[in-house]
């Protein structure tokens, strides 16, 4: 193999064990995908935080997870407490192909993204 592609192979594990928890389990979140519209993002916010179940408190006015007030960050909050919430009864994180699985924690400030095992 090239000197590259040994490079890239060693980064790809180092990545993979740098995210992976003693307990074997790796850390995931669902964040909205920064490429989906700001109305199909409202639309599956709403959806979420409507129907879907997802405690959406914290994206109010005054409240920790409230700024930045975008259509993108709000709807990260509420994929994610979703997606913690109900990922062991079966949900995904597609949110018609709004969002997308991250390992890097998207928490900021004083807002908390939640990870449930």
């Amino acid at each position: 193999m090239s000197f590259s592609l040994n490079l890239f192979c060693l980064a790809l594990i180092f990545t993979a064990l740098a995210t992976q928890r003693t307990d074997g389990q790796f850390e995931e979140w669902c964040i909205a995908d920064e490429q989906t519209p700001d109305q199909e993002l409202q639309i599956a916010l709403d959806w979420a935080c409507g129907k879907g179940g997802a405690d959406c408190r914290m994206i109010q006015e005054h409240q920790p997870c409230y700024l930045p007030n975008t259509v993108k960050d709000h709807a990260s909050f509420a994929f994610n407490n979703y997606y913690q919430k109900f990922k062991h009864k079966g949900a995904t994180c597609y949110f018609s192909a709004a969002a997308m699985i991250t390992d890097l924690d998207p928490s900021h400030s004083s807002c908390k993204f939640e990870y449930l095992p």
